[in-house]
Order: C-alpha cells, then sequence, then structure tokens
C-alpha cells in the first residue's frame, strides 16, 4: 500500500520546513521591546548588554558609563554574562543597542539544538515519530515565547540538548570525539546557569552506568567528561562567585523548603506545568521513557528524576515562574518521539486515505498551535513604552535619590529612563510566604532616609498597600502625568 508516511524520502523536506517555522515564529514582532515574556529577567539582561557595550564603545561618555556600570550593578550576577557579552558584541554589527539581535541569537541556538534533539530522537524512533517530537520543540506557543527571550535559559537549554546528544552517541561509539564534545556542552550548559545541573548530572550518570556498568571508573573518556563538564561551573559558582551562590541556596532553597511539605504544592506544580505544557502530553511523554528502548529509557529516566530533584530544591519556582521549566520542553518532545513511533508504525500500513487522513490531522494540530503563537506575539504591542518610560525618567531630578513602587525592579526606569532608583518593596506571592509583622511607619521611615523622591507607576501595587497610600497622600507633589506620580521626600 503506498502512504505518504512511507514515503521516507519525504522526512528530510518536512524535517526543512519544521526548521523554517519555528525560526519564522520567533522572529515575529522582533523589534518590540521585551515585555512579551519575563519582562524582569528580559530587562535584566538588556541592562548587563548594556553595560558590557558601553565599556567597550568608544564614543560613551564617563557618566555614561558610570550610569551603565551602577545599572548592571544593581540587577544582581548570579551567572556569568555569557549571552549579555555575545549580545553585547553583536550591537556593533546592528549599529547600536536592539532586541532584535537578543532574539535572532537565542533563535539560533534553539534551532541547532533542534537539529541535534531531531537526530537523538530518529535514534530511538522512526524519523516521522521523531519529527512529531520537533514540532513539538519548535512550536508549542510557550517554546516560541521562552526560547526567544532574552535570558540565560534558551542558551541553557539549547546547550544542554547538544551535550545530551553527544552523550547519547558517545554511549553508542565510546570514542574520544563524542567524550569530548559532550563534556564541552554539558559543561556550558552548567556554566550558562547552574541549576541544569540536575539534568546534566542524571543523563550523565545513567548513560554511563548503562554503557560501563560499575567499571566505569576505568574510563579515561569517562573522567575527562566529568572534568571537563565539571571544572567550569565549579570555579565560577564556588570559589569564584561563592557568596551569590549561597545567597541564592538560602533564599530561594532553605527558607522556602517547608513548601514541599504540603499537598498545596504539588497540587500547584503539577497544575502549572500542565498550564504550559498540556498535562495530557505530558503523561505520553511519561509513558514514552517507560516503554523506550533500553538505552533512551535510561536517558528519559534520568532526566524525569533530575527534573523532580529540581522541583524540590527549588519549590516556589515550579509553580511561579515559567521560564524555570524551558529545559522540560525537549525532554517532553523525547518522549513524546517514542510514544509516537508504535503509532506511526501502523498508520505506515494503513491504506492512502486513512494515513493521509492521519497525517491531515497532525498538521491540524500543529497548525493550530502555531496560529496560537502567532497570535500571542502578534496580539500585543509594547512600543509605546520606551518614550512613555523616557518621560518619566525626564522627570525625575538628578539631584537627590529616588525610590520607587515601579514594575520589574526599576528597570524599565534604569533601561528607558536611564534614571537609577531603589525599591520599594512589592506585595507579591513570595512576600507574602515570608511576610512577618512590621512596624509599617518605622519600614518607611527606614527605607526613605536620605531619600528625596518618591516615585510612584505601579499603582496595583499601591492599592495593596494602603498604609503606604496614606503616608504618600500627606507628602507635596512634584510632578505627576501618563503613568507616574512622583513625591517630593525633602522636608
Amino acid at each position: 500500500m503506498n502512504s505518504p508516511l512511507s514515503q521516507t524520502r519525504t522526512w528530510f523536506a518536512t524535517f526543512i520546513i519544521l526548521l523554517a517555522l519555528g525560526g519564522v515564529l520567533r522572529l515575529l514582532d522582533i523589534t518590540d521591546p521585551p515585555l512579551d515574556f519575563q519582562p524582569s529577567r528580559q530587562l535584566r539582561n538588556s541592562l548587563v548588554a548594556r553595560d558590557i557595550y558601553y565599556s567597550l564603545l568608544p564614543t560613551a561618555t564617563d557618566e555614561e558609563k558610570t550610569l551603565t556600570k551602577q545599572f548592571a550593578s544593581s540587577v544582581g550576577q548570579y551567572e556569568p554574562p555569557i549571552i549579555e557579552s555575545i549580545v553585547a558584541v553583536s550591537y556593533f554589527i546592528a549599529g547600536g543597542e536592539t532586541i532584535v539581535v537578543a532574539r535572532i541569537w537565542e533563535t539560533f541556538f534553539w534551532l541547532l539544538a533542534g537539529v541535534a534533539l531531531f537526530d537523538l530522537m530518529r535514534r530511538a524512533s522512526s524519523p516521522w515519530a521523531a519529527l512529531i517530537g520537533l514540532a513539538y520543540y519548535l512550536i508549542l506557543p510557550f517554546s516560541v515565547q521562552a526560547s526567544r527571550s532574552f535570558q540565560p535559559d534558551p542558551l541553557m537549554t539549547s546547550a544542554f540538548v547538544l551535550g545530551v546528544y553527544f552523550l547519547y552517541r558517545w554511549s553508542e561509539e565510546q570514542t574520544w570525539k563524542w567524550a569530548i564534545w559532550a563534556g564541552v556542552f554539558l559543561g556550558l550548559a552548567t556554566l550558562v546557569k547552574i541549576v541544569i545541573a540536575f539534568f546534566v548530572g542524571g543523563a550523565a550518570v545513567a548513560l554511563v552506568l548503562f554503557t560501563l556498568g560499575r567499571d566505569f571508573w576505568k574510563s579515561k573518556q569517562v573522567w575527562a567528561m566529568a572534568l571537563i563538564m565539571i571544572l567550569p561551573a565549579l570555579l565560577y559558582y564556588v570559589f569564584l562567585h561563592h557568596g551569590r551562590s549561597t545567597e541564592y541556596f538560602f533564599a530561594w532553597t532553605v527558607t522556602l523548603i517547608q513548601l514541599i511539605t504540603s499537598a498545596d504544592f504539588y497540587t500547584k506544580w503539577l497544575a502549572f506545568i500542565g498550564s504550559l505544557f498540556g498535562l495530557t502530553v505530558i503523561f505520553l511523554s511519561v509513558a514514552g521513557a517507560l516503554i523506550a528502548m533500553p538505552r533512551m529509557r535510561w536517558l528519559l529516566i534520568s532526566l524525569w528524576i533530575g527534573y523532580l530533584l529540581y522541583g524540590l530544591t527549588l519549590p516556589f519556582q515550579m509553580y511561579t515562574h515559567s521560564y524555570y521549566h524551558i529545559q522540560l520542553i525537549p525532554i517532553i518532545a523525547l518522549g513524546l518521539a517514542v510514544v509516537a513511533n508504535p503509532l506511526v508504525g501502523s498508520v505506515t500500513s494503513l491504506g492512502g486515505v486513512r494515513s493521509a487522513s492521519f497525517v491531515a490531522l497532525i498538521v491540524a494540530v500543529f497548525g493550530y498551535q502555531a496560529w496560537i503563537a502567532r497570535s500571542v506575539l502578534v496580539a500585543e504591542n509594547f512600543r509605546h513604552e520606551p518614550a512613555v518610560w523616557k518621560n518619566i525618567g525626564a522627570q525625575i531630578p538628578t539631584a537627590g535619590e529616588t525610590i520607587a513602587l515601579t514594575q520589574d525592579y526599576g528597570f524599565r526606569v534604569m533601561l528607558w529612563g536611564w534614571k537609577p532608583v531603589e525599591l520599594w518593596p512589592l506585595v507579591t506571592g513570595l512576600s507574602e510566604i515570608k511576610k512577618g509583622e512590621k512596624d509599617f511607619s518605622a519600614e518607611f521611615a527606614d527605607l526613605t532616609k536620605d531619600k528625596a523622591y518618591f516615585l510612584v507607576t505601579a499603582f496595583g501595587q499601591l492599592d495593596k498597600q494602603p498604609g503606604l497610600k496614606k503616608i504618600l497622600d500627606t507628602l507635596p507633589l512634584l510632578s505627576a502625568g501618563d503613568g507616574y506620580v512622583l513625591y517630593d521626600l525633602r522636608k
């Protein structure tokens, strides 16, 4: 019988079309300011990239360099500025700062990893099943939004996928070439953002034990891989930035570890990832991990165990921060390819009409997802934001310090308004978890000490803090306009 799926010569053309579609989706609305997804993280990276750019820019004034350095220092540095440095250098080619550069780089990395992911899936399933997994990886609306965002996570995940691919190839052939490449990319992923270590460690342990068993310690290749994987992150996070790493661990793990003792935590976690990926898809992917061929089964189960340990270590982020789940996208895609393989195999034996109908259904499903991804991007327009914040920045006097109740940690004021501000605390889910009894008047006096101005742009937050609103109503108004109110704290 002549089935469209039996014509294996066409899978490569479909592969190219999927890559092209994935690229086009990520480059839609490419000039829109970086407020479309996790704006605080994207604005943070923009400020760090600006500092690197201005430090290299021959025409930058001393005042500009001082300000950009001040802005970058205020955002905190938990990871090495790898993607920020790439983008900053690329600004010279682009002729200045533009989010376009960041989105092009992040898209390139994601597509490159997609090529490796497809070949990895093809080793555990048919090319057509692998294409289903690749389509999910490229077209899922969450994937489109997250993977083009200007933050370390897309590069981290892309390097991780490439590293796992080379690790799998090493497991098959046990040659130095694959061992070195696996070590380089898994080490790069861990250096870009240390949280991927749960997945890197799980994959490495599983495939090394599967390949060599208890004699793994005799292999020079294993020790070389381990050294290359571990050393860069160890040097940066433990020896060079020990204080930052310890601060992060205590702030996000030790302080919040009690969350994992509540059943509500697991309900929220499952509901949250269901909203990102679809619970049915997640369960199908886990089923794929259980029925995969031994080598792939070891890999997938280890990755899911790594994800579980990761979630228990950073419990608050598991149901509040969508980008903390970006590394699940390729893992789910791998499991989907495995679970789709027997279905695709059975369809290839059907007659032309039935197999064509199956192909049409798959195309319709992913076509709908691609349309949703496209619609989310083009429906939002943030091009007016830079002018608004530039105007707000112009209203803040240079003489005297400003404290602000504002969005995204004050990054909008810094990036587009070019004015430094200190932050008035927001009422958030995290603050509610950590809340304690406070003397509000004393807190206001302490936080506004030596400050000249109080800026409010987050009016929803002001409504949540009636005590603050009451105090501000007694202060003289210095300026007010589109999206802001500026109070005078000087007596």
